[in-house]
Parts: C-alpha cells; structure tokens; sequence
C-alpha cells in the first residue's frame, strides 16, 4: 500500500502520549511503520527539546523535532537549533510584572533551558510530571538572550482569567492557550503551522504531502496547513472544527488509528 504522506507532524501531550504521559506499544508500532514506509515524523509540540528528544528515542527515530509551539526547531540527532523565533526582552518584562504582581507562576525559556523565579509545590509537581528541571533564580534586567518562549501556569479559573485580560493588551508579541493549565507567550510569526510549513518547503514537500494529528487551540494552525488534519476525539470542538478528519482519543490509540487509517490505507 502506498503512503499518502512525505511529512507526518505529530503533537505530543494529550495526542500521542497518554493521560498519563505514557506511549502506548500500539502507537509506538504505528508511528515506527509509518517512518519505514518513508514518512518522516516530527514531533510538532509546546515542549522544549529537554523532554521531547526522550519521547523521540522511545519511538526509535530520530530527525527533526518543532518545540515551544513552533519557536524553536532543533535537529535531534546534533542536538542543534536549526531555526528560532526569539522574544523582545521588553515585551516580556511586561508579562512577567503582571504575573509577579498577580502571583502567577511563570518561567522563562531559551531552546534548551527553563529558568523560573521560585517553584511552588504545584508548579513543582508539574515539571516532575513533564520530567523538568527548571533553572531557579531571580530574574533581572536585561534579561538571558535567546528567549523563545515565556508560559504562565495555573489552574483552569486561573488561565482563564489570565487570558481575558491579556486579550485586551496591545503588545508586540503572541498568546496562545496550550493546555488547561498554560498559556504560552512568543514571538508573533512563531506557531506550529509557520515552522511545519517552513520544514515543507525546506524538504520540497507540499502541504497536501503533509499529514497533522492534534489536540488543543495551539495545534489548529498546523491542522488547517496541513494536506490531512486529524484532530483526536478529546480535542475541544475548535480544534475538532478545523480538522479534515478524527479519530480516537489519545487514551485509545488515536495516533494510531489515524494513521492506518488514512496514512496508507
């Protein structure tokens, strides 16, 4: 059976990992038989390299990973950033004044660093769960060069109120929900959808070559790109909106499914 698609961009929490941050033998399979057939697989993912590269090995691939929502495209193999998106470090003070004067956890980070101020037992329990190590310290003016991403952390009531007032902020840079619990700020060009289709273009693959399986509002750009968007069945009805086609849940093998399904059926 022939593939339908060169470039296979994958998210990877609430998409290809489990609830539980588990890959399944299923998928792990799935995604290894697409790769032998000759599609390359990228993790397309609001994680930084630091714990992507580990999920990319457990696949047994290699090749090129797009982290911190599209900011920051690393090849695995050299451990190299091949492009970034970096931040004003003004815009950014702006932020952080709002989430210290606010009690918002927060962190800062470059391609293969995150730094944060303090870490309370929640934010604590986060980055265990995320395999995290965050670089504590006080953060001064002018801030580390090289920033690509800076996320706020809170309960959902909490994010939720976070986003309503910056909706109403005029600044220079983006925000995009990436989970419940996060909202990412970044450089205004950066997104899923901008590093997967520079990839594309870099490779001579076209978009209808190119198949996209998400979950969340940060996934909908690479979705709508994308030749096949597949949005899994525990997507919010937004992302399932812009998607060409489901499939399971990430608790059910979604990735998987979608990809005997569509991606050489």
């Amino acid at each position: 059976m022939a593939l339908h698609y060169d470039i296979i961009a994958l998210d990877v929490d609430g998409t290809l990992l489990t609830d539980a941050h588990q890959l399944t033998e299923e998928t792990k399979m799935a995604v290894r038989e697409a790769a032998e057939r000759g599609a390359e697989i990228v993790l397309c993912t609001g994680r930084g390299p630091v714990n992507t590269l580990p999920v990319l090995a457990e696949l047994g691939l290699s090749g090129t990973i797009i982290t911190h929502n599209g900011a920051a495209t690393v090849d695995a193999a050299k451990r190299q950033v091949l492009h970034q998106y970096d931040l004003s470090p003004e815009e950014v003070m702006r932020f952080i004044a709002y989430c210290r004067e606010g009690g918002h956890h927060f962190d800062l980070n470059t391609a293969f660093e995150l730094m944060a101020e303090t870490v309370r037992k929640e934010a604590e329990a986060m980055y265990a769960m995320f395999d995290i190590q965050p670089i504590l310290g006080p953060f001064a003016s002018p801030l580390p060069a090289g920033l690509v991403k800076f996320t706020v952390f809170g309960s959902r009531e909490e994010m939720d109120l976070v986003e309503e007032a910056w909706n109403c902020w005029t600044h220079g840079l983006s925000h995009i929900r990436s989970g419940d619990f996060f909202i990412d700020v970044m450089h205004p060009e950066a997104s899923k959808a901008a590093a997967l289709k520079q990839l594309a273009a870099l490779r001579g693959i076209a978009p209808e070559r190119v198949m996209a399986i998400g979950n969340y509002y940060n996934d909908i750009g690479m979705l709508e790109f994308a030749g096949l968007g597949v949005a899994v069945a525990n997507s919010p009805d937004a992302v399932k909106a812009s998607a060409k086609a489901l499939t399971r849940s990430n608790e059910e093998n979604g990735v998987a499914h979608a990809l005997r399904e569509y991606a050489w059926s």
